[in-house]
């Protein structure tokens, strides 16, 4: 890679790295590729200069280098296509003039020690295991953000320069005010979602059940059979993997959105884009969620599965206008693209290899206490 040139107080050139799997912006399922989408749509509006280098195709204001000529779905979970893509990612920064790289997939940062250019890196996964285990060993080659403080708080010594929320365009997600009866569950099919969890809730509160999410791996389909299908009926669908517009369609006239985790979760892109649409969201008060949902106010924040028949009922005297203006107000495009920006600067104005751990958090948005 070329060394930076630029003024670090003027526009940046940034070198964004996207994971193999999806395209940028998703078809259907892809939490970080949306978020990805929403940040250099945010970042470019500020006059930066963005590369993506990603698989397949983009829709985003930004120079595109491609990995893949078409994204390797079909193979997610297998070593050799993110070694691949963080191999010919490494490639195409050689001849690159950025200021700054921002890596979004699992084998990318391992290429941050051989070059001079500062590297940050999003941690979009579980940071207690053996992911964290990786950041630690890249140690201060590498700054580190997290999505949430409670992802940031499972490993206080990993080199966290930064907290980040996820954000979203919210003016891309339609408002509802008036709500239909039933109720929705939206996410990945595992254990660990709670899509089983919802189906019983919400027959144990007399509602029916609309179920979507992305249904491709092997694990992914055997929890379903064994542990969904069972579950289905009159009151309780499996509608498919719901692409973009079908996913807001299903946000907008739910009743709530049910996110019965059973994990700590980083961050949950689909909590901020229910309540975008007007949409509270009952959810287990795991991994970030008291950082995102306001307990009483977008949505209930609960201790005990028990607690979500109830909750599901509630949830219809909640105010939609709340939800839309707490995501308006704390998750829209401008704070995050202002907050890497600031990411950046700090990163490039420091001596490398860099250690930023000791600065504060800022301060997370008002959520609501679990109860």
């Amino acid at each position: 890679m070329t060394e930076p040139e630029s003024d670090w107080e003027g526009a940046l050139r940034i070198a964004m790295i996207a994971p193999p799997w999806e395209e940028v912006p998703p078809r259907a399922y892809g939490g970080i590729e949306q978020m990805l989408a929403d940040l250099i749509i945010g970042l470019s509006g500020r006059g930066h200069e963005v590369t993506l280098i990603g698989s397949g195709s983009t829709e985003v204001p930004a120079k595109f280098l491609a990995t893949y000529p078409q994204a390797p779905s079909e193979r997610i979970g297998e070593s050799l296509p993110e070694v691949l893509h963080a191999a010919q990612a490494w490639r195409a920064l050689e001849g690159l003039p950025a200021d700054i790289v921002h890596d979004h997939s699992l084998a990318g940062p391992l290429t941050a020690l051989g070059r001079a250019t500062p590297t940050v890196v999003t941690c979009h996964g579980p940071a207690a295991g053996e992911l964290g285990e990786v950041y630690r060993a890249l140690g201060e080659h590498i700054g580190l953000v997290a999505v949430s403080d409670a992802q940031r708080a499972s490993t206080p010594d990993l080199n966290w320069i930064a907290t980040v929320h996820n954000a979203l365009d919210v003016a891309t997600f339609p408002f509802q005010e008036h709500k239909e009866d039933w109720v929705l569950w939206l996410g990945r099919f595992s254990d660990s979602k709670g899509p089983h969890l919802a189906i019983d809730a919400a027959r144990a509160a007399g509602r029916r059940i609309v179920l979507a999410g992305k249904l491709t791996e092997p694990c992914e389909q055997a929890y379903f059979e064994e542990h969904v299908r069972p579950r289905l009926g009159p009151d309780a669908s499996y509608v498919g993997e719901a692409g973009a517009g079908r996913k807001r369609e299903l946000l907008a006239a739910a009743r709530c959105m049910v996110f019965p985790i059973q994990w700590e979760e980083p961050f949950g892109m689909v909590v901020i884009e229910a309540m975008a649409c007007g949409t509270p969201v009952v959810a287990i008060g795991r991994g970030a969620v008291p950082e995102i949902v306001v307990d009483g106010v977008t949505g209930f924040v609960l201790r005990e599965v028990e607690e979500l028949p109830a909750a599901i009922e509630a949830a219809g005297r909640l105010d939609p206008y709340a939800c839309r203006a707490h995501v308006e107000r704390h998750f829209g495009l401008g704070a995050m693209a202002a907050a890497y920006e600031a990411v950046y600067r700090r990163m490039l104005a420091a001596p490398r290899p860099v250690r930023l751990a000791d600065e504060p958090a800022p301060p997370a948005p008002p959520g609501g206490a679990v109860r």
